[in-house]
């Protein structure tokens, strides 16, 4: 029989890692059970909004991802056609000082080595690499899951089971299988000094158009320049770093500024994934003491920047709710789904009329772009509000 306050968090990645550091710091035990042998972050980055970067500096990371972040000043949104910037919202010590948090772009690999140091670190947190969690049966004591190593399968006890295990849950199969969104993005991150100046600055980068985006922002103290290419598209293996050559990527830009072009010439091999996600879940996202969080809960498109900061979110919000209710974790499990519901939600849609708006073309790109200029960056970031100034209970 497990410790009455023991929980198994299925999947060691950013939502699991944060969930265990946010439970433990609540007096929890907390078993991570990881089916990777090794962890091994993709070499992308990822953009931690004041939302998400509040919790992890609130569960000690601050200094470890401070040394290794950049704080952008500013998103400027531009025309990919032109090259021209349409708007400039500002970032950096306006954003710090207005929503009591950085905004911070990171490499995946630094913030995944910041989370696991400090879990392995921690004496109430346990991982075992190379265990996936296949199934599990909830009872009225807590939860039996079924986890399958090299060696076979074997049964762990625990008082709750969360499902941190991503766009393709095993916990949260029942919900059925994501929906392909018609769209791939790729990846590369490549060494500042190889990309011209003006393109290198201390900047988030958002360029639009016709069935295409483009973002790029620095990292790692401005030594490399992370690239994500978002195209229409109607391929559709799972995977998220299948390898993809430029040739293939280059024709979706073909009528692109000259500059930005020979941007995404840079790399010779990129890594692509097909983009899913899902309409929002309505009701329970599990059954008496067992949830879900992240991508597991509530896949979303990368046309926000939130699907780590959501999933670090739900973690917060989660441990909170385990804690305050520590008698009745069924209870608390489906008191966190209540609080989240309404925003992933809602974060989820607002992603999906991204991918719209961004990929328009013709008359409608054209008023697009005029509204993008006419309204100006200050009054585009009061659009966020509701997001980045988000601080989680207790």
């Amino acid at each position: 029989m497990p410790e009455p306050q023991t929980v198994l968090v299925a999947g060691a990645g950013i939502g699991g890692l944060t969930a265990a550091l946010a439970l433990a710091a609540r007096g929890f035990e907390v078993r991570v059970l990881e089916q990777a042998e090794r962890l091994e972050a993709t070499g992308a980055g990822i953009q931690l909004s004041p939302n998400a970067a509040r919790i992890l500096i609130a569960l000690g990371l601050g200094g470890a991802l401070a040394a290794c972040a950049v704080a952008p000043e500013a998103l400027a949104i531009g025309s990919g056609r032109s090259g021209e910037v349409l708007a400039r919202l500002p970032l950096g010590a306006h954003a710090a000082a207005r929503y009591g948090a950085p905004y911070w772009v990171v490499h995946r690999a630094d913030l995944q080595q910041a989370l696991y140091e400090a879990a392995v670190r921690h004496p109430a947190i346990a991982i075992r690499l190379g265990t996936r969690v296949d199934d599990y049966a909830a009872d009225g004591i807590g939860v039996t899951a079924t986890a399958v190593t090299a060696n076979g399968r074997h049964e762990e006890r625990a008082r709750v089971l969360i499902g941190a295990d991503g766009l393709w849950s095993r916990i949260g199969r029942r919900f059925g299988p994501p929906q392909f969104s018609r769209r791939s993005a790729w990846r590369a991150v490549v060494p500042a000094d190889a990309v011209a100046p003006d393109l290198r600055r201390p900047e988030t980068r958002l360029w639009l158009g016709p069935d295409a985006h483009f973002v790029h922002y620095p990292l790692r103290g401005g030594d490399e320049i992370n690239l994500v290419a978002i195209v229409t598209d109607d391929w559709a293996e799972p995977g998220w770093n299948v390898p993809g050559g430029r040739e293939e990527l280059l024709p979706h830009y073909a009528r692109w500024a000259g500059e930005l072009r020979r941007l995404l010439q840079i790399p010779d091999r990129w890594q692509k994934w097909a983009l899913f996600d899902r309409a929002p879940v309505p009701g329970p996202w599990g059954e008496g003491p067992v949830t879900l969080l992240g991508d597991a809960a509530h896949p979303m498109l990368p046309l926000i920047a939130q699907g780590g900061a959501m999933a670090i979110e739900d973690a917060a919000v989660l441990a909170d709710r385990l804690a305050s209710q520590r008698g009745d974790p069924a209870a608390a499990c489906r008191s966190y789904e209540a609080l989240r519901h309404a925003r992933t939600a809602r974060v989820q849609r607002e992603a999906r009329e991204n991918a719209r708006i961004y990929h328009l073309r013709g008359p409608a790109a054209f008023a697009r772009d005029l509204a993008l200029r006419a309204l100006g960056g200050p009054r585009l970031l009061d659009r966020y509000d509701w997001l980045y100034g988000w601080r989680p209970p207790g």
